[in-house]
């Protein structure tokens, strides 16, 4: 592993994977190099979701954002070049454990999936779990293509934010 001038380990780029595990499951992974903690507050934080959900290579941008993260509460992520011609995600909260777990629905459309993400720290970073249930295999079809190429860069932008949100608890 090589190392920096002050002989901290060089950062290692981490891989996001995007995997089918049945007819109804996608499954994607990724390190990432921050406590469990601010990976949480990134994935839970409307400030912080608008910095890196939308992939930049969409030219769209999270024109707002509402979370309500508690269960039973609500979340709307509104997306796209201009207002008029904007796209939604939105649902509810279904569980939400602090630093560790939180599940939600879909509600956009009626193949929506019930997404749950997990945060596992280690030694100061956390694997990130996303599992998504679609209620049908078509539903799964529908959504994997967009996911495949969006979710390396969306993790690739939180990523980033992670770096700058760790430097700056670092100096608090």
């Amino acid at each position: 592993m090589d190392e920096r001038r002050d002989g901290e380990p060089a950062p290692m780029k981490n891989r996001t994977t995007v995997e089918r595990k049945s007819e109804r499951e996608l499954v994607v992974t990724r390190t990432f190099n921050s406590p469990a903690r601010i990976v949480f507050e990134a994935w839970t934080k409307p400030e912080l979701l608008k910095r890196w959900w939308v992939p930049k290579s969409t030219g769209a941008s999270l024109l707002s954002c509402e979370a309500d993260v508690r269960v039973g509460g609500r979340y709307r992520l509104e997306f796209g070049h201009e207002a008029s011609k904007s796209m939604a995600f939105f649902g509810r909260y279904i569980e939400v454990t602090p630093h560790s777990r939180l599940v939600w629905t879909n509600e956009e459309s009626d193949d929506g999936a019930v997404t749950t993400v997990t945060f596992e720290e280690k030694g100061g970073k956390t694997l990130l779990i996303l599992h998504e249930l679609y209620p049908s295999k078509e539903a799964l079809d529908g959504a994997i293509a967009g996911m495949e190429g969006g979710m390396p860069e969306q993790f690739e932008q939180l990523d980033e934010l992670l770096v700058t949100l760790g430097a700056s608890v670092g100096r608090s």
